[in-house]
């Protein structure tokens, strides 16, 4: 009778043990829900339209800080971003994509409205003066520093991830550069999906 009782003794300890296991985590982006930052950003997009994160409620909205002269890593970014699109297939029309230039001397409303939509028609670029650049940067964290010949013949050293919001509009995620397509548009499907 002993051993039958320490037998399932042990046994609701193995049960117990295995509730206690960490769920699989929802995201294979970074999760950053519940920062503090990347509450503001109110610029002006390529069609002249003055637009806020509000503006996108209920889409989910990526949002990324480059610049329209980038040699590599802006157009791998936007690259990769009009395949998630092509994955999400249907739901595609259910996120925004938003490109912030931290170049606003040279990315005129012009040149973002022809540079941005070629990746995907739906993608906006956003602009506004080198102070308010400066300010949505700071909100979002994101460094960016001209870099050579400062007279018109240079780069600008940047920040290079993503951020993600739901479509309640809060911070969720983190993607780190040149994601796989893939990870991103399950991400961005969960969000969708409510998680």
């Amino acid at each position: 009778m002993m051993v039958c009782c320490r037998g399932a003794a042990l046994a609701l300890g193995v049960a117990l043990l295995a509730g206690c296991k960490p769920a699989e985590p929802i995201f294979r982006s970074t999760d950053i829900t519940g920062a503090d930052y990347g509450k503001s950003l109110a610029l002006t997009d390529h069609n002249g339209q003055k637009r806020t994160l509000a503006d996108f409620r209920g889409k989910v909205v990526t949002v990324f800080f480059g610049y329209t002269q980038c040699p590599d890593v802006c157009p791998t970014a936007l690259s990769g971003m009009s395949e998630v699109m092509r994955q999400l297939g249907p739901d595609g029309d259910r996120l925004q994509v938003i490109f912030v230039t931290v170049d606003p001397e040279r990315d005129t409303p012009a040149l973002l409205s022809e540079y941005v939509p070629a990746f995907d028609k739906r993608f906006l670029g956003l602009y506004g003066t080198p102070e308010q650049i400066a300010e949505v940067a700071k909100d979002f964290r994101v460094f960016y520093r001209k870099s050579g010949d400062l007279n018109g013949h240079y780069t600008i050293d940047h920040s290079a991830g993503t951020y993600v919001f739901d479509p309640s509009g809060r911070l969720r995620l983190y993607v780190r550069h040149a994601e796989d397509p893939a990870v991103i548009a399950a991400d961005i499907k969960a969000l969708l999906a409510g998680k």
